[in-house]
């Protein structure tokens, strides 16, 4: 069996490690319509702070006890992932009784229906830690603002190069001299 060359083997962990971040990015590619990152370990051990979640939207009717669900706090535009524990439909309305899984006690106020942005299908750990980073002001300068500079400086310095005629490879010509040995008596 051929063993993969260092190029396919680097190709693959790259998608590999690109993946979880497009994810993210677009949750469009993977069947969702949204993704955040987690902020608090309320859903620990299954989902922990610096999680992503990719969310689903869903109808109200098809959320059952067990789900995990995405909603938008009553307080403030904060969203909390938290587990349902409850259905109450008595008014008309769906609501849902939640309660994160490394708390003790529901939360507060019960979840109605139209402040539910979705079901979460799946989490991806870990990589809301990078992410978060990557939005703060020295991510910013590591992942965009320097590589952004690097590439300026060496295009810049690869037409200083070309148009100086420095560092050309062109081969001389060369003529045959009596060091060169052509093969023949003398």
């Amino acid at each position: 069996m051929k063993t993969p060359d260092l190029e396919t083997v680097g190709a693959i962990v790259l998608v590999l490690a690109v993946l979880p971040f497009v994810a993210y990015a677009v949750p469009q590619a993977v069947g969702a319509t949204n993704s955040y990152v987690v902020l608090s370990d309320s859903m620990s051990p299954e989902i922990r702070a610096g999680d992503v979640v990719i969310v689903d939207d869903v109808s109200s009717d098809s959320i059952g006890v067990g789900d995990v669900i995405t909603y938008e706090s009553a307080d403030s535009d904060e969203r909390i992932t938290h587990r349902v524990v409850a259905v109450d439909a008595s008014d008309g309305e769906r609501r849902f009784e939640t309660k994160g899984d490394a708390n003790e006690e529901a939360d507060p106020r019960p979840v109605p229906a139209s402040a539910v942005i979705g079901v979460v299908q799946f989490h991806i750990p870990l990589i809301g830690h990078v992410i978060s980073f990557a939005s703060s002001d020295l991510g910013l300068l590591l992942f965009v603002v320097l590589p952004a500079s690097a590439l300026a400086i060496s295009e810049v310095y690869s037409l200083y190069r070309d148009a100086t005629g420095g560092g050309s490879t062109e081969p001389t010509e060369t003529t045959p001299d009596s060091r060169q040995d052509h093969g023949g008596d003398d």
